[in-house]
């Protein structure tokens, strides 16, 4: 689900930007850049999460292996 609201917020950045450009107007086009680029953020740090989750879940499936052969 937060994948989809980050590409949301990516693409009204863009379209903010490009309006921004369009109308001349420098304030709208920053912002436009900053909501993109927060979205990117948001979106590298929930892939780090999920891959962390993962590696997380491998150690702990690894240790019980362990116990369980003993």
């Amino acid at each position: 689900m937060s994948e989809i609201k980050n590409k949301g917020e990516e693409l009204l950045g863009s379209a903010k930007e490009t309006a921004g450009d369009v109308t001349g107007n420098k304030s709208l086009e920053n912002e436009g850049k900053a909501d993109q680029a927060t979205a990117k953020i948001k979106d590298a740090a929930n892939d780090v999460k999920e891959k962390a989750e993962e590696v997380v879940g491998n150690v702990m499936d690894a240790v019980n292996d362990k116990l369980n052969k003993n």
